[in-house]
């Protein structure tokens, strides 16, 4: 299994302004298989604790920060020498006053390469915590977005095809893309499932990873937050699957629970956005740089962290998502939206909101602030190309050039772009 994130790894360890680094990330999205696959391949030796797992260790940061009682600590823990290499603290947040002694690393050891990763459950809850401001770099895991997907079942050849840039290419070889698109709609990006799916084919198999993946995070929901927050957290997550059911996918709090106002579950949205098991995006009333200026904060949509959790939360079998069924077009359509939205933030390089025009008389699913431009994006999940809203946005905002995202082949008519879904990761090349 290969992550692109690798990369950034090697350019973090080879930095002159090296810091502390915290990888962060939902739970199960790899956190701990980048470290040690980093370490492994990179470094002479690594020292990897579990905080979450070891006691003592929790423990090992309460008295205080002395390097090297910790260090020695440390050794003495895992029978190993700390040197010039790295150490991996594995799920920080169990041992909360361990991320304050990042900052002593930094000072103190900047020839020890620390690794941190944490899935934020916790993290961000203890308000107690002196946090390293300044002294830590931060990487973003999320989960395996499509090429990292082909790439785990040795589509070589695909990947090849799309990087190539040629679009006769491309379109010749679209009904492979076609089919790897829809498993990668049912299966997703948690790395577990990608695994086993790409070493047998088994679609059952990958749905029980699934399910076995949102049981941990209910149970995480009744381990971490405050107790008075739980059944609202639940209400919330188990909303998901509605919420982006409707063709308007504007966060309605009603569809929680009739009668919910936005006061009774601020903090259980806030916890699960903080968990990074939902992303949020709000909707600005004008598409100007830059876009954060412009955004209506009462108005937005969520998407959960992955499009496979999506389909195990809808129930959807693999007969339906990957032959088609006339009853499921609109749901198709919210998991194009999740599909999308992970490419896009798994790119790292966009900010993202969505545009809705007054009197919601039109709607663009993704409007991208990127390298000066800001740049509509429609997204269909099949090959209805009508773009009534895309239209609207253009005779308003002369934007550059508008992307509308489907299942058609790739062509180029006046101001619009269509671009096939299975080759979000060109969007970049458009801009």
């Amino acid at each position: 299994m290969k992550r692109l994130k690798q990369d950034a790894l090697l350019a973090w360890k080879n930095s002159i302004n090296r810091k502390p680094l915290i990888i962060r990330g939902a739970r199960q999205v790899g956190k701990t298989w980048l470290m040690k696959t980093f370490g492994e391949a990179y470094y002479t030796d690594t020292v990897y604790l579990n905080f979450e797992e070891n006691t003592r260790l929790q423990n090992l940061f309460d008295d205080d920060f002395d390097l090297q009682r910790i260090i020695i600590a440390i050794q003495a823990e895992t029978g190993k020498t700390i040197t010039e290499g790295d150490g991996i603290f594995d799920e920080i947040q169990a041992a909360p006053r361990a991320i304050t002694s990042l900052k002593y690393f930094q000072e103190d050891a900047p020839g020890i390469h620390v690794i941190a990763a944490g899935s934020l459950l916790g993290i961000a809850l203890h308000a107690n915590i002196s946090f390293p401001v300044g002294k830590v770099d931060f990487l973003d895991l999320h989960p395996m977005n499509f090429l990292e997907f082909l790439m785990a079942c040795n589509e070589t050849g695909l990947i090849q095809i799309l990087e190539s840039n040629d679009w006769k290419l491309i379109t010749a070889f679209k009904s492979k893309f076609i089919e790897r698109l829809r498993q990668y709609y049912y299966v997703g990006g948690m790395p577990e499932a990608v695994m086993r799916f790409c070493s047998n084919g088994n679609f059952v198999e990958v749905r029980s990873i699934q399910k076995q993946i949102l049981t941990a995070y209910e149970q995480d929901f009744s381990k971490h937050p405050p107790h008075d927050i739980v059944p609202r957290i639940r209400m919330a997550w188990n909303s998901m699957p509605s919420q982006l059911a409707k063709e308007n996918r504007k966060f309605v709090y009603g569809a929680i629970k009739k009668g919910a106002r936005a006061k009774d579950f601020e903090l259980a949205l806030s916890w699960l956005l903080d968990c990074q098991l939902l992303h949020k995006l709000h909707r600005v009333n004008k598409p100007s740089i830059p876009l954060k200026a412009y955004e209506d904060l009462s108005a937005f949509k969520l998407f959960l962290v992955d499009v496979g959790l999506l389909a195990a939360m809808g129930d959807i079998d693999a007969k339906t998502l990957l032959e088609g069924n006339a009853i499921f077009s609109e749901f198709k359509g919210a998991l194009s939206e999740q599909y999308v939205i992970q490419e896009l933030i798994s790119a790292g390089d966009f900010v993202v909101y969505y545009w809705t025009a007054k009197r919601a008389t039109a709607e663009v699913d993704f409007v991208l602030q990127y390298q000066g431009m800001v740049l509509p994006v429609e997204v269909k999940a099949e090959e209805n190309l009508q773009s009534k809203s895309l239209k609207v946005y253009h005779e308003n905002f002369s934007p550059p050039v508008a992307l509308r995202l489907s299942m058609s082949d790739y062509r180029v008519r006046d101001w619009l772009v269509n671009v096939p879904l299975y080759a979000v990761s060109k969007v970049k090349t458009l801009a």
